[in-house]
Order: structure tokens, then sequence, then C-alpha cells
């Protein structure tokens, strides 16, 4: 089941991202960020165990454009489609906000073009989103791919 994350998930999240942190795939946020970026969150439950199996945000960035970010599956769930309908429901969820752009810096750019994203060049995006990077262990030499799609 994929719902609105709650406070209670919170800690779940943050270690789902701290796992994937700890092997370089993303950029783990602390407590405090996750607290302040709650809203953006949806996060998959597994319901007869009452777990979040997985996450991912969608945050604003400008009147037209969002980012899908922190994504992150509990290893023991792989390869069961939580990823993809997170990606989904994310998508859902910027054409209600009648976003019409979406990108994601990723590292795993085949999985993204599953959904219609394509590569762009990073300097494509506008200098707002470079704020987090500063705080990443490889600024500035980014080697996430650039992924963007048109809705």
């Amino acid at each position: 089941m994929i719902r609105k994350a709650t406070i209670k998930d919170i800690k779940a999240i943050h270690g789902l991202l701290g796992d994937y942190g700890s092997k370089g795939d993303l950029l783990s946020r602390p407590l405090s960020e996750l607290y302040d970026h709650l809203r953006d969150f949806l996060v998959y439950v597994d319901e007869e165990n009452d777990i979040v199996v997985g996450c991912c945000a969608l945050q604003f960035c400008w009147e037209d454009l969002a980012e899908i970010r922190s994504l992150a599956v509990d290893s023991t769930q792989l390869g069961k489609q939580i990823g993809t309908a997170l990606i989904e429901e994310s998508l859902k969820e910027a054409k209600f906000f009648q976003v019409t752009k979406v990108f994601a810096l990723t590292y795993k750019p085949e999985f993204f073009k599953k959904f219609g994203f394509n590569e762009i060049d990073r300097s494509k995006l506008p200098l707002k989103i470079w704020t987090d990077c500063v705080l990443c262990v490889k600024f500035p030499d980014c080697d996430e791919t650039a992924m963007m799609k048109k809705i």
C-alpha cells in the first residue's frame, strides 16, 4: 500500500536512506531535514507486517519543475515493483499539482527511462537545485545522471 508519509514513518525512511547512502547509491538525509520535508514523501507499507519498505519524495523546485528524490526500497523487497509503484504515484502527484517537468539525479538511468525520463545535461537544471549538492561527499564531482520527463 502506498500512502503519504506520517511523522511515525520518519525513522524508517531515515533507515532506508541511510542504507543506500552508506553504499554511495544516494545522498542520505539527516533526520531534521526529513522532518522538514515530511510532506514530500510517499511510503510503501507492507500491510501484513505494518512496516515501511519503500519511500520516495517529490520535491517542488519551481512552478513548473519538481524533483523525484530519495527513492529507496528495502533490499529484502527488491524485485516486487515497489520502486515502480512509488515512481508512478509520484508522477501522478506531479500531474495533480500541474507540474510540467520532473527530473531526477540517479545512478540508475535505465530504471527512469522506463517511465519516459530522458538524459539531460545537468547544466540545463536551475541553479536553485544545487543547494543540496554542496552537502554531498562527491561535490563538485557529481557522477549521477540527470534525467527529465515532461508531463
